[in-house]
């Protein structure tokens, strides 16, 4: 990457840039001040500033442009065509208010002139100007010569100090808001842009001189206010190269305080426990799968605590690769834990455990889903057994105390629960390994106060699993301190899910497809995006189509219902009846999009499918499909929206969860793809993902060379660097961000 040279047109005004009035204020914290210290900055637009992210005479600086309009320089008014967009210099002779008969319309007429010629200058409900608008005043006016006059779109007063600055060359278009209009940010930033000087410069000289970049003074300016579109472009690289570098080195740094001074629990050599359950598996693990416990394996053999992610396609066999990490802990005599979001969630992945785990053939254990493996064949019948223990909100007292007492007596097993795990009064003796399901479920605070329960001060080995697939630009910005795992393949044998787009002519036909698979002996899923009804929001609710199915469409059926809002007996019972046979039919919100194993259900129908998002949309046909039968997903959707739209083409014609979550990035960008900003990523001013993925690759590989070179990012030499880092990508920032 080389970014382009700033400038190809006129130099800036520099003189005329210094001259901006502005008070004056102490030189160490002038970036730092308020922008109440602008003129025109009163306390409430302040107020809706800040609601904006712009409260400091920084923040307003590094809000930049979003575009610019070109409105080249003034014309006499003789040049000008019918129809065409320009901006004249002109002085009034007369102005007047017409009225009009529609009581909100109001119409103002001013006869102006210049050196070619005269014309009537026109604007729209804009009565009170008119008192300005003495004979004799000067001012530019831009907007469109039509039959009946100018029509006026922006004007300013020649003699303001911001004359020019609206409507003559670059001009710079900011997001704004209802209650900041980007007229006035631009003449805040008019008035601010001198201080670019004071600017911090984090990137290292060495490294400005090897990317022949420029330096961030001249970038701000350019950015706000560039001589042309080329210098525009430059600056906006130059500045998104330094956001993405400042966030990969707070990133890298934070992974290094991590482990610094703090150790984690090397694992001895595996004695053959874990090896034998991968062994007894009734299939073959993919290439995929036994790359990853490979590269667990390694990192488990090192004193430096495991911090990896594994993502991975819907049914490639996550849940193998985790248990084989925590079944590493147990034969060591150590504790394993698996947190997941959700009860239901936990309450899933202990039921799957529990079929793992057995470890005798009096057990009568039956198939375990597919993703995560069959039969476990009584592997592990020659070493001790090995208990899965469950904790929830929901777990009974004398249970719960139990299980208290015996992780804190240090018996080897492993516990799988929600939020439950990281309260105080939970005192593991040995954690080695944890598993963190949908990990960007949590929070900074909660995934530190797991890293607590690692005993005597050290860190256990932490893999944390999605099963949203997460392009490359997103793994290293919000996981960007994490090793990444990605699982592409499937299991032999998986069916590809056929997929259909429907609008409400198509549902008598869906319904009897449904019926038709269910008298095969099938079951199916239909997912709706509300529990109960809402005035508020036409959406089918859970509920109410439950009772609607079973008394009407599927009546000659076994119909249930589980959702989110149910106790935890309740989703028990509805999940065993469903998993069992003992129902055809599961009417459910998104509580089942992860975790739920049925292979006899071929048929996933979701209602409002223009409601939920792309990679929602993948987890939830991701619930059929795993068995021998071909499997089907149907959505009914009205989308109203091109994103919307969309989203339905895509989930339509691509089956490869990693293909999708490029496509869903496109359409939503970086800050909302995971649903959640807990993950503490943030929103960034300059760069855009993934359109500058070269970029972050870029800046991600400089960081790197950095710590190679200087031994560690925290050596002297880099402290003006990761100051800046800290300041704007750092811990506290991200706590914020999860709070």
């Amino acid at each position: 990457y080389v970014p382009r040279a700033l400038g190809s047109g006129e130099p800036l005004d520099r003189e005329r840039l210094l001259a901006a009035p502005l008070k004056t204020l102490p030189r160490p914290t002038i970036l730092d001040a308020p922008i109440t210290k602008l003129r025109g900055a009163g306390p409430k637009l302040a107020e809706a500033a800040a609601e904006m992210g712009i409260s400091s005479l920084g923040d307003l600086l590094r809000h930049l442009p979003r575009g610019y309009r070109d409105r080249a320089e003034p014309v006499g008014l003789a040049e000008l065509k019918l129809g065409e967009e320009a901006t004249v210099k002109v002085e009034v002779s007369r102005a007047k208010v017409r009225p009009t008969r529609r009581r909100r319309l109001t119409i103002l007429e001013a006869d102006v002139s210049d050196a070619t010629g005269q014309a009537k200058a026109i604007w729209f409900n804009r009565a009170w100007l008119a008192d300005r608008l003495q004979p004799g005043t000067r001012l530019f006016l831009h907007g469109k010569l039509e039959k009946r006059g100018f029509n006026v779109a922006e004007h300013e007063f020649l003699d303001s100090s911001e004359a020019g600055l609206h409507t003559t060359g670059i001009v710079p278009v900011h997001a704004a808001s209802e209650r900041l209009r980007p007229q006035r940010i631009r003449e805040w930033v008019w008035q601010a842009i001198p201080l670019a000087r004071h600017a911090i410069e984090p990137v290292p000289g060495r490294l400005r001189r090897e990317l022949r970049m420029t330096g961030a003074e001249d970038a701000l300016v350019a950015s706000h206010f560039p001589p042309d579109g080329h210098a525009a472009e430059a600056a906006r690289e130059r500045l998104a190269f330094e956001e993405l570098f400042l966030y990969q080195a707070a990133l890298v740094s934070r992974r290094g305080r991590r482990v610094s001074g703090k150790r984690g629990i090397r694992l001895p050599e595996p004695d053959g426990q874990a090896a034998a359950w991968i062994d007894s598996l009734p299939f073959e693990l993919t290439g995929d799968q036994r790359r990853a416990i490979d590269e667990i394996d390694e990192d488990l053999a090192e004193a430096q605590p495991m911090q990896r992610l594994l993502m991975g396609e819907v049914g490639s066999g996550k849940t193998v690769v985790c248990v084989h990490a925590m079944l590493r802990a147990i034969e060591a005599g150590h504790q394993a834990a698996l947190m997941a979001p959700t009860e239901t969630l936990a309450e899933q992945h202990f039921r799957t455990l529990e079929v793992l785990l057995a470890a005798h053939h009096e057990t009568g254990c039956s198939s375990p889903p597919h993703e995560t493996g069959r039969s476990s064949r009584s592997a592990l019948a020659s070493h001790p057994r090995i208990t899965a223990t469950l904790l929830t909100s929901a777990t009974p007292a004398g249970r719960r105390r139990a299980l208290l007492d015996s992780l804190a007596a240090g018996q080897p097993q492993l516990v799988v629960g929600t939020h439950a795990l990281i309260e105080e009064a939970v005192q593991f003796s040995s954690l080695a390994v944890a598993v963190v399901d949908e990990q960007h479920r949590f929070g900074v605070r909660q995934r530190a106060a797991l890293d607590a329960k690692g005993p005597g001060g050290r860190l256990p080995h932490v893999l944390h699993m999605t099963a949203t697939p997460i392009p490359r630009t997103l793994s290293l910005t919000a996981y960007g301190d994490l090793d990444t795992t990605a699982l592409h393949e499937l299991p032999a044998g998986r069916r590809p899910i056929r997929t259909r787009v429907v609008d409400e002519e198509s549902r008598p036909a869906a319904y009897d497809f449904i019926r038709a698979r269910l008298r095969e002996g099938r079951q199916a899923f239909v997912v709706c995006p509300l529990v109960a009804d809402s005035e508020a929001v036409q959406a089918k609710a859970a509920e109410a189509e439950a009772k609607r199915l079973a008394a009407t469409d599927l009546r000659d059926f076994r119909v249930a219902l589980l959702h989110g809002q149910m106790s935890s007996e309740q989703k028990g019972r509805a999940m065993e009846a469903f998993a069992s046979g003992e129902a055809d039919v599961l009417v459910a919100t998104t509580v089942i999009e992860v975790g739920i194993d049925v292979p006899n259900a071929t048929v996933m129908l979701v209602e409002g499918a223009e409601r939920f998002g792309l990679s929602q949309l993948h987890q939830l046909r991701g619930r059929v499909g795993r068995g021998e039968h071909e499997s089907f997903c149907i959505l009914f959707g009205d989308p109203e929206s091109d994103a919307a739209r969309a989203r339905l083409d895509a989930i339509a014609e691509e089956g490869d969860g990693f293909a999708l979550a490029e496509v869903d990035l496109s359409i939503r960008g970086e800050g909302e793809i995971l649903g959640t900003r807990q993950h503490g990523l943030p929103r960034f001013r300059a760069a855009t993902l993934p359109e500058d993925t070269a970029l972050l690759l870029e800046a991600r590989r400089r960081v790197l060379e950095l710590r190679e070179r200087h031994g560690s990012l925290e050596a002297a030499s880099l402290g003006p660097l990761m100051d800046e880092a800290r300041r704007r990508f750092g811990d506290e920032r991200s706590e914020q961000i999860a709070a």
